[in-house]
């Protein structure tokens, strides 16, 4: 079994952060192991407070990890200020870590600030260098560029220029586009090929832990082994799956179902 580690804030309601992704390693089979950025007081209808860890009892935990246990890939998302990104990028460095994913988490499906804008630059100077694949959503891809994104066109172009800043691979997720109606394409450039992956939209109601949930499941199809193309693909293809089946456990927006297949497969539901 491969051990993939998530760095990332915690979601006190379990439908995004690292609890979304350790349920997201366990249906793929992995080991989830976690390092905690920030606490926050979370549920579906939004964030409502943020503590921060320690740069310092960050790096202890990292250190914890990497000293004891083989890491096959690491997946990051929430890291809010610019103490939280440099040691983290120091030590990964240090350990010489294979397979991050980087998700720029910067705003909540909420509207919550979750990176302080004065640390965006260090993410795009220090993390993005390090990985091998970063999803951005439009949002985040318009901060990380300054580009105006409006179609197929402009997703490529942001692909591009985030590319220019050092990671492997770019994918740029189509969801908050709505030039089709019918479905959402999302764009994967390796600095020299474009790939385009597809699904029809789902008519639902707002969902919770997308990106935290796509992400993980490319960490650990990275860490298995997958190629990042193939990997890519079979996360979104899971993902898509975990959204049409998404949970009703509160009054907002719903959690993803990352155990859906398995409990199908098992005759739970």
């Amino acid at each position: 079994m491969k051990n993939i580690l998530t760095i990332a804030g915690s979601d006190s309601s379990g439908g995004a952060g690292i609890q979304a992704d350790l349920k997201t390693f366990a249906a793929h089979g992995v080991f989830g192991m976690s390092v905690i950025t920030a606490v926050t007081a979370q549920n579906t209808q939004g964030v409502f407070a943020v503590q921060d860890i320690t740069a310092d009892v960050i790096a202890k935990q990292i250190e914890a990890i990497f000293d004891d246990i083989p890491v096959a890939a690491v997946k990051i998302g929430m890291v809010s200020r610019m103490e939280t990104i440099q040691i983290i990028a120091a030590k990964l460095r240090q350990y010489q870590a294979v397979n991050i994913v980087l998700d720029p988490v910067m705003v909540s499906t909420s509207g919550y600030h979750l990176l302080n804008p004065a640390a965006q630059a260090i993410l795009a100077g220090e993390l993005l260098p390090l990985a091998a694949v970063v999803t951005p959503n439009i949002p985040e891809a318009e901060v990380l560029t300054g580009l105006t994104i409006n179609n197929l066109t402009d997703m490529e172009e942001a692909a591009r220029r985030i590319y220019a800043m050092g990671p492997g691979n770019v994918l740029v997720k189509g969801g908050h586009l709505a030039v089709d109606p019918e479905n959402s394409i999302d764009v994967l450039f390796d600095g020299v090929n474009f790939h385009y992956l597809s699904a029809q939209r789902i008519a639902a109601k707002k969902t919770h832990g997308t990106g935290c949930t796509l992400s993980a499941a490319i960490a650990a199809n990275l860490g298995k082994g997958l190629n990042v193309p193939a990997a890519v693909t079979q996360a979104k293809e899971y993902v898509t799956v975990a959204i049409e089946n998404a949970l009703t456990i509160g009054k907002g927006a719903r959690p993803t179902h990352h155990f859906y297949t398995l409990y199908k497969q098992a005759g739970m539901i």
